[in-house]
C-alpha cells in the first residue's frame, strides 16, 4: 500500500499557533491573577504591605491562667502567649479618648460614664463604672465620622470574669438607626433581642477584647452587656477606638 505524501507544515503551522495562545491565555490569566490579588490587598484602600502592627499600652495582668470553675459552652479555647499583633494602617489613633460617653443606664452604681474614654484601663477599684443589670449599653460619640479599624474593650478584668451578650454596634446617629453595622456580637441565645452572633465568649483579661474593623466609617460606638459570671450588673473600665479622619485617602 503506498500513502500519500503529506507536508510536515501542515501540521507544524498549526502547532506553532496552538503554541502561541496558550502562552498568550497563560500570560492575560497571571495578569488577572495579578489584578485580583492586588484588589484583595487593597481592600479598604490599603495595602497589606502598607500597613503596621497596631500598638496598644495594656494595664498590668492581674490574674494568670485559665479559671477552672468557668464552664461555658462557647468559650473561646485559651490561647498561651502574646496575642498576635493586628495590622492597621499607619497613623490610625485612639479618636475615642476623653470622647463623651452616654449609657442605657444614667445613674451609674459605682464610678462615671467619662471613665469609659478617659485612658485609664488599670481594672482597680475607681478605674472602672458599673451600672444596672440586664441588657444596658455605654455609647460613645466620636463627635464626628471616623475611618475605624480597631475597637478594644475593657469590662472589667481584676477578676476572672465573663460577660455575656457582648454586642458592639457603630452607627451614624445617637439613636443607632441609621447605618447601624454591628462589629462583634457573642450572643449565642439572642437575649439581647439583636441577633444571634457567631463570636465566641471570652475571659476579660488585661488585653482587653480587640476587634478587627473593616475600615467602616461611623460617629457613634455602643457597647451592649448582659451581666456576667458573677452577678447581674454590667462594668467597663475602657473603650479604645482606633481610627483616622475619614477624608484621608
Amino acid at each position: 500500500m503506498v500513502f500519500p505524501r503529506c507536508s510536515s507544515a501542515r501540521f507544524i503551522r498549526p502547532l506553532r499557533r496552538h503554541r502561541r495562545t496558550s502562552r498568550m491565555l497563560s500570560r492575560r490569566s497571571l495578569i488577572g491573577v495579578s489584578v485580583l490579588l492586588s484588589a484583595i490587598a487593597c481592600w479598604g484602600g490599603e495595602r497589606s504591605d502598607d500597613k503596621v502592627p497596631l500598638k496598644l499600652q495594656l494595664p498590668r495582668p492581674q490574674f494568670i491562667g485559665t479559671p477552672i470553675h468557668l464552664k461555658i459552652a462557647n468559650l473561646r479555647e485559651f490561647r498561651p502567649g502574646t496575642r498576635p499583633d493586628l495590622l492597621v494602617p499607619p497613623g490610625v489613633a485612639n479618636v475615642a479618648l476623653h470622647k463623651p460617653v452616654t449609657a442605657s443606664d444614667r445613674a451609674p452604681t459605682l464610678g462615671e460614664l467619662s471613665q469609659v474614654t478617659d485612658g485609664d484601663k488599670d481594672g482597680y477599684e475607681g478605674s472602672y463604672v458599673e451600672i444596672g443589670p440586664g441588657r444596658q449599653y455605654f455609647q460613645i460619640d466620636l463627635q464626628q465620622r471616623y475611618q475605624i479599624f480597631a475597637i478594644v474593650v475593657w469590662h472589667y478584668h481584676a477578676q476572672a470574669r465573663v460577660y455575656h451578650g457582648v454586642v458592639v454596634q457603630v452607627a451614624d446617629d445617637p439613636q443607632f438607626t441609621a447605618n447601624v453595622r454591628t462589629v462583634f456580637n457573642n450572643d449565642f441565645d439572642n437575649s439581647s433581642g439583636l441577633g444571634v452572633g457567631r463570636d465566641g465568649e471570652y475571659i476579660d483579661s488585661h488585653e482587653g477584647l480587640l476587634i478587627a474593623v473593616p475600615a467602616v466609617a461611623a460617629r457613634y460606638v455602643r457597647l451592649y452587656g448582659n451581666g456576667n459570671t458573677e452577678s447581674d450588673l454590667n462594668h467597663c473600665t475602657e473603650i479604645e477606638v482606633y481610627g483616622r479622619n475619614q477624608a484621608r485617602p
